[in-house]
Protein backbone atom coordinates (compact mmCIF):
# COMPACT_ATOMS: atom_id res chain seq x y z
CA UNK A 1 0.00 0.00 0.00
CA UNK A 2 1.50 3.28 -1.53
CA UNK A 3 0.52 6.90 0.61
CA UNK A 4 1.33 9.84 -1.25
CA UNK A 5 1.80 12.77 0.05
CA UNK A 6 0.78 16.24 -2.04
CA UNK A 7 4.18 17.05 -3.55
CA UNK A 8 4.43 20.49 -1.69
CA UNK A 9 4.00 18.69 1.58
CA UNK A 10 6.50 16.52 0.74
CA UNK A 11 9.46 18.85 -0.50
CA UNK A 12 8.25 21.06 2.91
CA UNK A 13 9.26 17.68 4.92
CA UNK A 14 11.92 17.34 3.42
CA UNK A 15 13.74 20.70 3.92
CA UNK A 16 13.05 20.69 7.38
CA UNK A 17 14.42 17.39 7.95
CA UNK A 18 17.69 18.08 6.10
CA UNK A 19 17.77 21.65 8.52
CA UNK A 20 17.00 19.12 11.50
CA UNK A 21 19.83 18.73 13.89
CA UNK A 22 21.51 15.53 12.61
CA UNK A 23 21.97 13.82 16.27
CA UNK A 24 18.90 14.42 17.93
CA UNK A 25 16.37 11.87 19.65
CA UNK A 26 12.82 11.28 19.10
CA UNK A 27 11.03 14.37 20.47
CA UNK A 28 7.50 16.38 20.43
CA UNK A 29 9.31 19.47 19.73
CA UNK A 30 12.13 18.49 17.30
CA UNK A 31 10.99 20.87 14.97
CA UNK A 32 9.48 23.73 17.32
CA UNK A 33 12.78 26.07 15.95
CA UNK A 34 12.93 25.30 12.30
CA UNK A 35 9.17 24.85 11.83
CA UNK A 36 6.50 25.79 14.56
CA UNK A 37 3.66 25.29 12.25
CA UNK A 38 4.77 22.00 10.89
CA UNK A 39 2.30 20.09 12.91
CA UNK A 40 -0.41 21.99 11.71
CA UNK A 41 0.91 22.36 8.07
CA UNK A 42 0.54 18.40 8.00
CA UNK A 43 -3.12 18.10 10.02
CA UNK A 44 -4.54 20.51 7.48
CA UNK A 45 -2.91 18.66 4.31
CA UNK A 46 -3.90 15.48 6.13
CA UNK A 47 -7.57 16.21 7.14
CA UNK A 48 -7.88 17.26 3.13
CA UNK A 49 -6.54 14.02 2.22
CA UNK A 50 -9.12 12.47 4.39
CA UNK A 51 -11.81 14.81 3.04
CA UNK A 52 -10.90 13.74 -0.12
CA UNK A 53 -10.92 9.40 0.26
CA UNK A 54 -12.05 8.52 3.84
CA UNK A 55 -10.04 5.38 3.17
CA UNK A 56 -6.91 7.50 4.51
CA UNK A 57 -7.25 7.62 7.53
CA UNK A 58 -6.97 3.71 7.79
CA UNK A 59 -4.37 4.01 5.50
CA UNK A 60 -2.05 6.33 7.56
CA UNK A 61 -2.74 4.31 10.96
CA UNK A 62 -1.84 1.10 9.17
CA UNK A 63 1.76 2.70 7.66
CA UNK A 64 2.44 4.05 11.16
CA UNK A 65 1.90 0.48 12.76
CA UNK A 66 3.68 -1.88 9.42
CA UNK A 67 6.58 0.93 9.88
CA UNK A 68 6.98 0.57 13.60
CA UNK A 69 6.04 -2.89 14.37
CA UNK A 70 9.47 -3.76 12.45
CA UNK A 71 -6.16 12.63 11.32
CA UNK A 72 -9.65 11.92 11.79
CA UNK A 73 -11.73 12.63 14.82
CA UNK A 74 -10.82 10.46 17.60
CA UNK A 75 -7.94 10.76 20.20
CA UNK A 76 -5.14 12.38 19.54
CA UNK A 77 -1.10 12.46 21.19
CA UNK A 78 1.76 13.81 20.74
CA UNK A 79 4.22 12.80 17.97
CA UNK A 80 7.45 12.00 18.77
CA UNK A 81 9.39 13.24 15.67
CA UNK A 82 12.94 12.72 14.32
CA UNK A 83 12.64 9.43 13.05
CA UNK A 84 15.07 8.04 10.19
CA UNK A 85 14.35 5.86 7.12
CA UNK A 86 15.99 2.16 7.56
CA UNK A 87 17.97 2.10 4.03
CA UNK A 88 17.36 -1.73 4.03
CA UNK A 89 13.88 -3.95 4.25
CA UNK A 90 12.70 -7.69 4.92
CA UNK A 91 9.93 -8.88 3.70
CA UNK A 92 10.51 -12.24 5.58
CA UNK A 93 10.76 -10.06 8.60
CA UNK A 94 7.77 -8.56 8.19
CA UNK A 95 5.73 -11.34 7.60
CA UNK A 96 7.07 -13.16 10.34
CA UNK A 97 6.51 -10.13 12.86
CA UNK A 98 3.79 -8.44 11.69
CA UNK A 99 0.16 -10.64 13.02
CA UNK A 100 -1.79 -11.77 10.33
CA UNK A 101 -5.29 -11.74 9.72
CA UNK A 102 -5.81 -15.78 10.52
CA UNK A 103 -3.94 -15.85 14.10
CA UNK A 104 -5.51 -17.02 16.78
CA UNK A 105 -5.49 -15.17 20.43
CA UNK A 106 -2.08 -16.72 21.57
CA UNK A 107 -0.35 -15.74 18.40
CA UNK A 108 -1.55 -12.13 18.24
CA UNK A 109 -0.69 -11.90 22.48
CA UNK A 110 3.02 -13.70 21.69
CA UNK A 111 3.30 -11.06 18.61
CA UNK A 112 2.60 -8.45 20.26
CA UNK A 113 4.40 -9.35 23.61
CA UNK A 114 7.90 -9.69 21.59
CA UNK A 115 7.35 -5.83 20.88
CA UNK A 116 6.73 -5.51 24.41
CA UNK A 117 3.13 -4.88 24.10
CA UNK A 118 0.41 -6.44 26.65
CA UNK A 119 -2.76 -8.07 26.04
CA UNK A 120 -4.45 -4.88 27.01
CA UNK A 121 -2.19 -2.70 24.57
CA UNK A 122 -2.77 -5.32 21.34
CA UNK A 123 -6.79 -5.21 22.38
CA UNK A 124 -6.71 -1.42 22.13
CA UNK A 125 -4.35 -1.30 19.28
CA UNK A 126 -6.86 -3.59 17.73
CA UNK A 127 -9.45 -0.58 18.00
CA UNK A 128 -7.96 0.66 14.84
CA UNK A 129 -9.93 -1.83 12.74
CA UNK A 130 -13.22 0.85 13.64
CA UNK A 131 -12.45 2.02 9.93
CA UNK A 132 -10.44 0.80 6.97
CA UNK A 133 -11.62 -1.43 5.05
CA UNK A 134 -9.97 -5.32 4.15
CA UNK A 135 -9.28 -7.47 1.14
CA UNK A 136 -12.00 -10.72 0.37
CA UNK A 137 -8.83 -12.86 0.27
CA UNK A 138 -8.08 -12.36 4.15
CA UNK A 139 -11.27 -13.20 5.48
CA UNK A 140 -13.31 -15.46 2.79
CA UNK A 141 -12.76 -18.65 4.99
CA UNK A 142 -13.83 -16.87 8.12
CA UNK A 143 -17.69 -16.23 6.21
CA UNK A 144 -18.11 -19.46 4.48
CA UNK A 145 -16.39 -21.80 7.59
CA UNK A 146 -16.40 -20.45 10.94
CA UNK A 147 -19.02 -20.71 13.47
CA UNK A 148 -18.11 -17.90 15.43
CA UNK A 149 -19.58 -15.45 13.18
CA UNK A 150 -23.28 -13.67 13.41
CA UNK A 151 -25.44 -15.24 10.36
CA UNK A 152 -27.06 -11.95 9.33
CA UNK A 153 -23.56 -10.91 8.78
CA UNK A 154 -21.88 -13.51 7.39
CA UNK A 155 -24.82 -13.87 4.56
CA UNK A 156 -24.40 -9.63 3.90
CA UNK A 157 -20.95 -9.79 3.49
CA UNK A 158 -20.47 -13.15 1.27
CA UNK A 159 -22.44 -11.19 -1.46
CA UNK A 160 -19.23 -9.26 -1.68
CA UNK A 161 -17.19 -11.96 -1.48
CA UNK A 162 -17.59 -15.02 -3.25
CA UNK A 163 -16.21 -18.19 -2.56
CA UNK A 164 -13.97 -18.36 -5.49
CA UNK A 165 -12.93 -15.16 -7.52
CA UNK A 166 -13.29 -11.35 -6.05
CA UNK A 167 -9.95 -11.90 -4.40
CA UNK A 168 -9.36 -7.41 -4.05
CA UNK A 169 -12.68 -7.13 -3.29
CA UNK A 170 -13.03 -4.81 -0.62
CA UNK A 171 -15.49 -4.61 2.88
CA UNK A 172 -15.74 -2.19 5.74
CA UNK A 173 -13.69 -4.15 9.02
CA UNK A 174 -16.31 -1.83 11.13
CA UNK A 175 -19.60 -3.11 9.26
CA UNK A 176 -21.33 -0.57 11.51
CA UNK A 177 -20.00 2.99 11.12
CA UNK A 178 -17.29 2.37 8.94
CA UNK A 179 -15.32 5.56 8.37
CA UNK A 180 -16.11 6.92 12.06
CA UNK A 181 -13.26 6.32 14.72
CA UNK A 182 -14.96 5.15 17.96
CA UNK A 183 -15.69 2.00 20.04
CA UNK A 184 -18.33 0.21 17.77
CA UNK A 185 -15.45 -2.15 16.73
CA UNK A 186 -15.71 -3.96 20.06
CA UNK A 187 -19.58 -3.76 19.94
CA UNK A 188 -19.16 -5.86 16.50
CA UNK A 189 -17.27 -8.39 17.97
CA UNK A 190 -19.68 -8.86 20.61
CA UNK A 191 -22.52 -9.66 18.08
CA UNK A 192 -20.09 -11.67 16.29
CA UNK A 193 -19.48 -9.60 13.24
CA UNK A 194 -15.99 -9.22 13.21
CA UNK A 195 -15.11 -9.54 9.96
CA UNK A 196 -11.50 -11.05 10.31
CA UNK A 197 -10.65 -14.08 11.71
CA UNK A 198 -8.11 -12.43 13.94
CA UNK A 199 -10.73 -9.46 14.85
CA UNK A 200 -13.15 -12.55 16.65
CA UNK A 201 -10.57 -13.77 18.31
CA UNK A 202 -10.17 -11.30 20.89
CA UNK A 203 -13.70 -11.99 22.02
CA UNK A 204 -13.98 -16.16 21.58
CA UNK A 205 -14.41 -16.84 25.02
CA UNK A 206 -10.85 -15.61 26.27
CA UNK A 207 -8.93 -13.99 28.28
CA UNK A 208 -9.51 -10.70 26.17
CA UNK A 209 -13.05 -11.06 26.31
CA UNK A 210 -13.52 -8.73 29.65
CA UNK A 211 -11.24 -6.08 28.01
CA UNK A 212 -13.35 -5.95 24.52
CA UNK A 213 -16.43 -5.93 26.66
CA UNK A 214 -14.89 -2.43 28.85
CA UNK A 215 -14.30 -0.72 25.64
CA UNK A 216 -17.10 -1.63 23.67
CA UNK A 217 -19.23 0.72 26.76
CA UNK A 218 -16.35 2.88 27.71
CA UNK A 219 -14.93 4.79 24.63
CA UNK A 220 -13.05 7.10 26.86
CA UNK A 221 -11.20 4.18 28.22
CA UNK A 222 -10.83 3.13 25.00
CA UNK A 223 -9.26 6.28 23.35
CA UNK A 224 -6.48 6.92 26.00
CA UNK A 225 -5.50 3.68 25.93
CA UNK A 226 -4.94 3.45 22.39
CA UNK A 227 -3.61 6.82 22.08
CA UNK A 228 -0.71 5.50 24.52
CA UNK A 229 -0.36 2.16 22.92
CA UNK A 230 0.82 4.08 19.75
CA UNK A 231 2.87 6.87 21.58
CA UNK A 232 4.56 3.30 22.57
CA UNK A 233 4.87 1.90 19.49
CA UNK A 234 5.88 5.19 18.03
CA UNK A 235 9.37 4.89 20.45
CA UNK A 236 9.89 1.23 18.65
CA UNK A 237 13.64 0.54 17.91
CA UNK A 238 13.37 3.98 16.05
CA UNK A 239 17.14 5.01 13.99
CA UNK A 240 18.12 8.66 15.18
CA UNK A 241 20.54 10.59 14.67
CA UNK A 242 23.52 9.24 11.99
CA UNK A 243 21.96 6.01 11.99
CA UNK A 244 19.36 5.83 8.81
CA UNK A 245 19.17 8.08 6.13
CA UNK A 246 16.62 11.04 5.50
CA UNK A 247 15.14 9.85 1.96
CA UNK A 248 15.09 12.77 -0.99
CA UNK A 249 12.04 10.25 -2.30
CA UNK A 250 10.62 8.31 -0.24
CA UNK A 251 10.14 5.20 -2.00
CA UNK A 252 13.41 4.20 -2.46
CA UNK A 253 16.55 5.17 -0.76
CA UNK A 254 19.20 7.97 -1.52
Amino acid sequence: MAILVPQCLARLMLILLLIGVSNAQLSSNFYSSSCPNLLSIIRTAVNSAVSSDSRMGASLLRLHFHDCFVALKGPSWAIALGRRDSTTASLSNANSQIPGPGNNLNALITAFSNKGFTAREMVALSGSHTIGQARCTTFRNRIYNEANINATFATSTRANCPRSGGDNTLSPLDVATPTAFNNDYYRNLISLKGLLHSDQQLFNNGSTDAQVRAYSTNSASFFNDFAAAMVKMTNLSPLTGTNGQIRRNCRRTN
